[in-house]
């Protein structure tokens, strides 16, 4: 939970590979404070912190993007007040808007040497370092737990038919702001109807195609526990953004395997209903897992 006094802001460092496959940075010229800065902007009521840096990359540069790993996040004071701002790597998509005039007047895409010496910030520089030391072409494969479903005891049918609860719903609706950034592609899915009632309202949102399999259902994973892990193993091949969306004994089985595989490190073990895991992978290799928690209800 935050600090009622500290002001919470996110944004990202937004960049594109130009045509001598260089990487360049987009910095902004904000008119308030006469300064160049990465996009960035305060968080409005309980939106997430991704929807939040999304929103602003969007106001502030008038792109498309693509949201990679998260760059952490920078503290400082404005005045008194304490202000933390959370950082992503998103790659630029596409020009879909301008921003107000009013508040940027100007977007430039430079090399990330010259981007380091234009930023009057250094906490923007320092921020720019983060991003240099990960390899920014990595694509996301997000393991999402279903929503909050109607409690077994609480249900006469099979598990399998087992729904989502009225918080489940809520929940599932405000997905979309979590996942957005990321630019998913395709979603695969649990049979179980309390997963299929999670990935619908996002799949539709955000026109995604999507495919439910009895692979990724606890059923299968009672009887063979390899099916569900090798599955999911598999979508390491897509070269797009993926989501799986499935249940809390297979997604942890699936995480263990990628981290003694890859040597990585996850700090958080379960995901709650609504939680997820965002694994970045270059083709089969994973590189980071991150976790994305549920919006707030």
């Amino acid at each position: 939970m935050k600090d009622d006094k500290t002001i919470v802001a996110a944004g990202a460092v937004v960049w594109r590979r130009n045509q001598d496959d260089m990487i360049e940075i987009a910095l902004i010229h904000r008119v308030k404070y006469d300064d160049w800065s990465l996009p960035k902007g305060k968080l409005e009521g309980d939106e997430p912190l991704i929807a939040c840096a999304n929103r602003e990359v969007l106001e502030e540069t008038g792109f498309l993007v693509r949201f990679g790993p998260s760059l952490g996040k920078v503290s400082y004071k404005v005045g008194d007040i304490p202000k933390s701002v959370t950082y992503w790597s998103a790659k630029f998509l596409e020009a879909i808007s301008i921003p107000d005039s009013n508040e940027v007047d100007e977007v430039r895409w430079l090399l990330i040497e010259d981007a380091e010496r234009l930023l009057t910030r250094l906490l923007d520089k320092e921020v720019l370092k983060r991003f240099c030391e990960l390899d920014p072409d990595t694509k996301p494969l997000i393991l999402l737990r279903h929503s909050k479903a109607i409690e077994r005891e609480e249900w006469a049918g099979e598990d399998l038919d087992r729904p989502l609860s009225s918080l489940g719903e809520r929940q599932a609706k405000k997905l979309i702001s979590n996942f957005a950034p990321f630019a998913i592609e395709e979603i695969h899915s649990s049979s179980a109807v309390r997963c299929y009632e999670t990935i619908t309202p996002m799949a539709r949102e955000l026109k995604t195609d999507f495919f439910f399999t009895d692979s990724l259902s606890e059923y299968v994973f009672q009887r063979n526990a390899d099916r569900p892990i090798s599955y999911i193993h598999r979508l390491l091949m897509n070269d797009y953004p993926t989501l799986v969306c499935s249940h809390n004994p297979i997604l942890p089985g699936v995480v263990s395997s990628f981290v003694e595989k890859f040597g990585i490190e996850v700090i958080q073990t379960k995901l709650e209903p609504g939680d997820a895991w965002i694994v970045h992978h270059i083709e089969r290799e994973v590189v980071a897992i991150e976790f994305l928690p549920a919006p707030s209800i």
